[in-house]
């Protein structure tokens, strides 16, 4: 018998029955909805938690760690004493993650060029922080200042509340976030733009060293110089102008987290914070430096430039291939691509529990399929005498159950496909009108309906429904066709 002739003949008995088989593909749809809700539901959070992670440059970005005089001192103690726990950790590491290796090399200009070439790397940027007294809008307060390249492709540098990012490397201009602004008295964004900082430092440090005064037997002579500036300005190292205020803080006021470069109240240009570092380094560095010479770890020229630096990549495919070379050179290093795996594993588990919630309608599902098939043998009993008698053979009998319960597997399937399609489109606009706008929160999408999810889960309605038909379809074709004739 054709193929089609036995796909016809299903779907004639399939209409047949037209309430017994419509609440049979109920059971269907209702179980097909119900797992491809839930597991689009995994889908979507899985999707935007990774979404969210490379809006933030954790997944583009890793950081590279050299040696600092810290570990320098420990290294050498170590070797000098032979101590196996003589190293000492370098706790400003902490604030972005430990490097997977010590590092073998000193972080120094060279260093950052060659990283620079690695293939599939956009840019490295050094860190370098510094606390220091800013004074603008009649407040002086101290400061954390950070370097930032120019132009800066980080997207902690894409979100302005006011003004933009810098223009030129050393054009006296600075970046500062909202909690800058506050903090200094400002009424809005808009008003810093254009108004001055004062970077102040101690005038002997300033000028190398202090003038000497006129004196009398040192007894101090006043000079009449109205050109003397007043003492306070005299704390004046350098001053910059406002050129934009980052837009730092969610709407909530939190803080945003973005990148894994530490976050700092006002940024300058890379090579203004490195003059500024070297000409007004701490004591406790400018010993530890001192102490890595007087060791023969660091020879007399020899300066550390860095102690770590920012790497971001085109495409965080290309994230294990950069961090590989990264290791070869001798360098540390840290990304949140390590934890990515662990992430997946989490969600997959998420996932597989969504689905066997779902599966579980979907099964009962089965067993009124397997109890609609049985019920039409019972009726046909004689009609499938007849085809056996005019010479149907067993497996024909058996493939005309199996494509019935196919169709009622395929129509279920798509029906509840486009269920769970409503659902989700009505669960995201409630969520946003009665969850998400009232907190000021943009639109969100909870739901991922790829075309594999759907597809598959047509797939498996089928499947299950030719796996429940296996039983009617064994019983049908074990019917006697003498005793079926005679059944009325």
């Amino acid at each position: 018998m054709p193929f089609l002739d036995l796909l016809l003949l299903s779907i004639r008995n399939v209409r047949e029955a037209k309430l017994r088989a419509s609440l049979t593909t109920m059971g269907v749809i209702v179980g097909v909805a119900m797992i491809v809700t839930m597991m689009s539901f995994g889908l979507g959070l899985q999707r935007n938690t990774i979404q969210r992670f490379k809006d933030l440059d954790l997944f583009n970005e890793m950081t590279v760690f050299g040696q600092t005089a810290a570990t320098l001192i420990a290294a050498q103690q170590k070797n000098s004493n032979g101590n196996a726990n003589g190293e000492q950790p370098d706790r400003a590491r902490d604030a972005r993650g430990r490097p997977d290796k010590p590092p073998e090399k000193i972080l120094n200009e060279a260093a950052i060029s060659e990283i620079a070439k690695i293939p599939g790397v956009v840019s490295v940027e050094p860190s370098i922080f510094f606390n220091a007294y800013l004074r603008t809008n009649g407040r002086a307060l101290i400061q954390n200042v950070g370097g930032a390249l120019v132009p800066n492709p980080a997207t902690r540098f894409k979100e302005f509340a006011a003004g933009g990012m810098m223009g030129i490397q050393d054009g006296g201009e600075v970046v500062v976030d909202e909690e800058f602004v506050r903090d200094f008295g400002y009424a809005n964004p808009g008003d810093a733009i254009g108004k001055a900082i004062d970077f102040l430092a101690p005038r002997q440090e300033k000028d190398g060293e202090e003038d000497e005064a006129p004196n009398f037997f040192g007894i101090p002579l006043e000079a009449d110089n109205k050109d003397t500036p007043a003492p306070a300005d005299a704390l004046v190292a350098r001053t910059y102008r406002i050129v934009g205020v980052l837009k730092s803080e969610d709407e909530s006021g939190r803080r945003r987290f973005r990148g894994l470069m530490p976050t700092a109240g006002a940024y300058i240009s890379l090579q203004d914070a490195r003059s500024w570092r070297e000409k007004y380094r701490d004591n406790l560095s400018q010993i530890a430096i001192e102490l890595a010479r007087g060791s023969g770890a660091l020879k007399e020229k020899e300066s550390i430039d860095y102690g770590s630096a920012v790497v971001r990549v085109s495409d965080p495919a290309a994230m294990p291939e950069v961090r590989k070379k990264v290791t070869e050179l001798g360098y540390g290093s840290f990304s949140i691509m390590d934890q990515l795996d662990e992430i997946r594993l989490v969600f997959l588990i998420i996932n597989s529990a969504l689905g066997l919630l779902g599966g579980i309608s979907l099964l009962v599902a089965s067993f009124g399929i397997a109890n609609t098939m049985i019920m039409s043998i019972l009726e046909r009993t004689r009609e499938i005498g007849i085809m056996k008698a005019i010479g149907a053979e067993d497996r024909e009998i058996k493939l005309i159950f199996f494509i019935e319960a196919s169709v009622i597997g395929f129509v279920g399937g798509v029906m509840g496909s486009l269920c769970a399609w409503g659902i989700d489109a009505v669960a995201n606009r409630l969520a946003y009108r009665f969850i998400l706008k009232p907190q000021g929160a943009s639109y969100v999408d909870f739901f991922a309906l790829p075309p594999y999810l759907w597809a598959g889960a047509i797939v498996f309605a089928v499947l299950i429904s030719i796996l429940a038909a296996l039983y009617p379809a064994a019983r049908a074709a074990r019917i006697d066709p003498v005793r079926a004739l005679r059944h009325d």
